[in-house]
């Protein structure tokens, strides 16, 4: 692209059949999990992929592509380092948010909820139930810290691998470990002719039932 004027024609028509409100799922997650599930049908690459912002401690938002690992009890569960740049604003600020795009099916999904730790249990058997060498790698790198070049996280890799090289699994950094988002409002975005798109909010209100509105595209 040698000019931004290219841009302006970029587009696309999306044909999607109608999303009506009364035919959706009660529950928020249910609807998700349909929604994932078709997705994954569709052999969407990256199908749990995840965008998720959070903000610093001024104010400045920042957001990033993580995957998801699992849904339970509610929550959508995702892991990382603490000590990352996202670890460090979770920490300080746990509200967050989410969005889920599978372009194939004309769909999003979008989370705004609050992050919480969870059990260190859990996450030690995610973190060993990885391929050794996703292990080694979470030992390995300072997550968002600054390093001078590629060589320094490639001989602490090689340390770690010296270190490790009989272990058939590793214990967990006390760094690493997952954050389960609890949802207060999860919207479903429908793609349709004419920019005419169906979005349909779920909102949790003060009886800790989910209300469901339609928005305008």
């Amino acid at each position: 692209m040698s000019e931004n004027k290219n841009l302006e024609n970029l587009r696309r028509e999306y044909m999607q059949p109608a999303f009506h409100k009364e035919n959706t799922k009660d529950s928020p997650l249910e609807q998700f999990i349909l929604w994932f599930d078709q997705a994954a049908e569709c052999e969407i690459d990256d199908v749990n992929s995840m965008h998720l912002a959070t903000v610093s401690a001024t104010g400045a938002p920042s957001v990033r592509v993580v995957l998801l690992k699992g849904i339970e009890n509610g929550k959508f569960v995702f892991y990382t380092n603490y000590q990352s740049q996202k670890g460090k604003e979770i920490d300080n600020n746990p509200r967050v948010a989410l969005n889920f795009y599978w372009p194939t099916l004309s769909r999003q999904v979008k989370v705004e909820g609050v992050a919480e730790r969870v059990d260190e249990e859990v996450s030690t058997n995610y973190f060993q139930s990885r391929p050794k060498g996703s292990q080694i790698g979470a030992w390995a790198s300072p997550q968002s810290a600054v390093i001078k070049d590629r060589s320094v996280l490639e001989e602490r890799a090689r340390q770690m691998e010296e270190k490790f090289k009989d272990a058939e699994v590793l214990p967990r950094p006390k760094q690493w470990g997952g954050y389960a988002v609890i949802p207060h409002a999860i919207e479903f975005w429908q793609g349709r002719p004419n920019r005419l798109h169906d979005r349909i909010l779920y909102v949790l209100d003060e009886n800790n039932t989910w209300k469901k509105q339609r928005l305008a595209p």
